[in-house]
């Protein structure tokens, strides 16, 4: 048996699919080859997992032909999949199969490409219009649909010893004598906006949590996350703030998926807007709080306890819009400081309390 998996290109969505591909494994065993047919650079984000027998990189955005579709699909086809799983809804997705020459085509039956499936899958609809799932729930019901049970959707990553000592080498550099978690907390901050600038909550408005969890707890510690593209905000938190106990991976050289997952891992507490290091957070349990705007909560949804999601209810949100199409931003502007580092603060001390569990809630802001 040899099936493959269709990954998307974002790296939330791919995290929440790894339930459905952990049941895929526990289901068919070692006997079985599973591929993974996702961007190269996600090789490292699925580091250490060991789910996959191999790997084809795709990504049709690429601009390197070793990456583009027809290479992909040729790799395919030299070991022809007996089920192909497509996580994605994209038309691109199911043609890639279908010239792949997989036998068995599993997708949601979306966006023109019924004829491509051998086995669709046909959304939810209320009132005309499809009603939201997250990638976790709609991944688990390709997964289903080929006889696997469902599992709870409990996201799961690993990280590698490289990745623990780098971080190590890290936290030394940023903080002497650094003592770990255990003797004061570490907050990581993550405004990541590679969706587009309607999700990000903004530098001013972080600069100001930084100070208010400071006051807080004064022996904390807080480290502002980025990626490539999110220096220079993670520059201007650090820079605003002339704080010992304030440092950004700004000017890290590598930025390697690795790093990340070990400091979001070791986090007392992850601040983060809906955006992947918060699912990058709830794979290793990090107890965490998500600053919502334009996003459906319902599409990053999975079985994540310890996460406190705040929004602010508005007549236009969610509008799931890269930018503001009226130009306020006021799901994202109506946000306080104080309503997101109380909600921090509590949630760090339930989680500091032995035995107690402490289920997702959304709080949502009139």
């Amino acid at each position: 048996m040899h099936i493959a998996i269709i990954l998307p290109r974002w790296v939330g969505d791919v995290v929440m699919a790894t339930p459905m591909i952990q049941a895929v494994r526990q289901h068919f065993g070692h006997n079985a080859k599973i591929t993974a047919v996702v961007k190269p650079l996600f090789q490292d984000l699925l580091a250490g997992t060991e789910w996959f027998d191999h790997f084809i990189a795709y990504d049709r955005h690429s601009k390197n032909h070793e990456f583009g579709f027809q290479r992909a699909a040729a790799k395919m086809s030299v070991d022809r999949p007996d089920i192909a799983l497509l996580v994605p809804n994209s038309l691109s997705s199911a043609a890639l199969v279908w010239w792949g020459g997989c036998k068995k085509r599993v997708g949601y039956a979306r966006h023109g490409r019924r004829l491509l499936l051998t086995d669709p899958l046909f959304p939810v609809r209320s009132g005309g219009r499809v009603v939201p799932m997250s990638t976790a729930e709609h991944s688990m019901d390709l997964a289903e649909k080929i006889g696997v049970p469902r599992q709870p959707l409990e996201l799961k990553l690993a990280t590698l010893p490289k990745d623990e000592s780098m971080l190590d080498s890290l936290m030394d550099s940023f903080f002497d004598g650094w003592p770990g978690r255990q003797a004061c907390p570490l907050f990581v901050f993550n405004d990541n906006s590679a969706f587009g600038p309607a999700k990000s909550w903004g530098t001013k408005k972080f600069v100001s949590l930084a100070r208010e969890l400071l006051e807080a707890h004064p022996d904390g510690r807080i480290i502002a996350h980025c990626g490539p593209g999110d220096r220079d905000d993670a520059r201007v938190i650090e820079s605003s703030l002339r704080d010992s106990r304030v440092r950004s991976l700004a000017d890290v050289k590598q930025l390697p998926f690795g790093l990340s997952k070990a400091l979001l891992r070791r986090a007392s507490v992850v601040i983060s807007t809906d955006s992947g290091p918060r699912h990058i957070a709830a794979a290793f349990q990090t107890p965490t709080v998500v600053i919502h705007g334009p996003m459906d909560p319902r599409l990053g949804r999975s079985d994540q306890e310890n996460l406190v999601e705040i929004r602010k209810e508005l007549p236009c949100s969610p509008c799931g819009q890269r930018t503001c199409p009226l130009e306020h931003h006021d799901c994202m502007v109506g946000i306080s400081v104080h309503d997101v580092a109380r909600a921090t603060c509590d949630l760090l001390d339930r989680v500091s309390r032995k035995g107690v569990a402490h289920p997702s809630n959304l709080e949502n802001l009139e």
